[in-house]
């Protein structure tokens, strides 16, 4: 007899590949960020509402792609307060370009903050991220890298007034003109307690780009496009603070372990310098 139990490498080997599944942030195989039809950035459709995703999220096998939680809005577009204002329900079918079945409404900061109860004005105000599921027959398409940029390199803070921040904005107004979707700017306030911050871009976000994601100078993801300001300075945006809003659906929503992907290409902040002299 040399010892060896067949049946128990085989056995053992399932069952820590189902453990694995259940684990927050199990590796899964992305797709290559060349050719990954579904990634940060690609336009979500919420009942024809036309919105901008901004990361790619994960708890055990599931995946998600992060939108704006007023993309899904049933009221005016001058009702921004998330405590009050309507929303389309959660299982609320989402269209995400470049995968082959609809996506699904799962979390939405503005519904779990009005089943709370949410008296805190701040989160009312700003806290404004939701999460569409991918179709498990879309996962292997998706790649978490933010076009052109790379990363996020992880989950990081805005910095002080005149810190530098990074976006990629896909509206439809842009009529596909993909060298018009990479920002760059400046933090110029920031507001709400730390929920809210106003950048100011060489080209400002418009209608569409909602939802899309802020990264900083070290390709840390920090914010979720959620406004058109009018005010300090005209044409900047509002743009939610994403730590705070994960640690509010962590403690508040149905994903305990959310966490953020990683995108797999280096982050290179050197981007639009390449596109103007191109």
């Amino acid at each position: 007899m040399n010892g060896r139990r067949p049946l128990a490498a085989p056995v053992a080997l399932l069952a820590a590949l189902a453990v694995l599944a259940l684990l927050p942030g199990a590796a899964l195989a992305w797709a290559p960020a060349k050719t990954a039809p579904v990634h940060p950035g690609v336009q979500t459709y919420t009942q024809g509402g036309q919105c901008t995703s901004n990361f790619v999220f994960q708890e055990g096998a599931e995946v998600f792609l992060g939108q704006a939680a007023h993309c899904s809005s049933t009221g005016a577009q001058t009702e921004t307060n998330g405590c009050t204002s309507g929303s389309l329900p959660l299982g609320t079918a989402v269209e995400v370009k470049g995968a082959s079945k609809a996506g699904t409404l799962v979390y939405n900061s503005w519904l779990a903050m009005q089943e709370l109860g949410e008296t805190d004005p701040d989160a009312c105000a700003y806290n404004d991220l939701a999460l569409v599921r991918i179709d498990p027959a879309d996962v292997g398409s998706v790649n978490p890298s933010v076009p052109g940029f790379g990363g996020p390199t992880g989950v990081g803070t805005v910095g002080g007034l005149g810190a530098t921040v990074y976006s990629y904005g896909n509206s439809e107004l842009r009529l596909g003109i993909t060298k018009l979707s990479p920002k760059q700017g400046i933090v110029i306030q920031n507001e709400g307690n730390g929920w809210s911050h106003v950048v100011a871009t060489l080209t400002p976000g418009i209608p569409g780009d909602s939802g899309s994601g802020f990264m900083n100078s070290s390709g840390e993801a920090i914010g979720v496009l959620s406004t058109l300001q009018l005010a300090p300075l005209p044409a900047t945006n509002g743009v939610g603070d994403l730590a705070n809003e994960l640690a509010y659906e962590r403690a508040h929503g149905p994903f305990p372990n959310l966490q953020l992907v990683a995108g797999t290409e280096p982050f290179k902040p050197n981007l639009l310098g390449a596109i103007l002299g191109s």
